[in-house]
């Protein structure tokens, strides 16, 4: 494992703080009940776990379309076509009720850091990238976890 650059490992961290919180949200009804008076329900869970989860999985799509762009012709078409599979997983499988739609996106999840191991051993992205994705994605699996049950 490579050292990650703080401020990536910084980023990433307040990156999770939208699925801690779902999850502490999930577990503490008063802590909810605050949350839905003062910002309302759409950031308790397990709304703000299936929403935010569908972001960033679709984020990720453009993270991987930017590390296509440093190979050129058919792996660059590969990567490409790579890239978009999160943000359609993400897309196809919305829905269905919150614990569907949780498990889809760990199931899309655990299928991005494969992406993310292959992008890497391409050398397309950061020697630190798993580094970094291993312990985000974990955590988020966790969380997704919670809205699954």
């Amino acid at each position: 494992m490579r050292p990650v650059p703080l401020s990536a490992m910084l980023l990433g961290a307040a990156g999770l703080l939208p699925f801690l919180w779902g999850v502490l949200t999930l577990v503490s009804d008063p802590i909810a009940q605050v949350t839905i008076r003062t910002v309302g329900p759409r950031f308790t869970a397990p709304y703000v776990l299936v929403a935010y989860g569908t972001i960033i999985l679709a984020f990720m799509s453009g993270v991987l379309w930017g590390f296509a762009t440093k190979t050129e012709g058919k792996a660059a078409a590969a990567g490409y076509a790579l890239s978009t599979l999160p943000a359609l997983w993400a897309f196809f499988t919305f829905g269905g009720g919150h614990q569907l739609a949780a498990m889809n996106l760990m199931i899309g999840y655990a299928a991005l850091l494969l992406l993310d191991w292959s992008f890497q051993r391409q050398g397309l992205a950061p020697p630190w990238w798993l580094s970094l994705r291993i312990p985000l994605t974990a955590v988020v699996l966790i969380c997704l976890a919670f809205a699954a049950t």
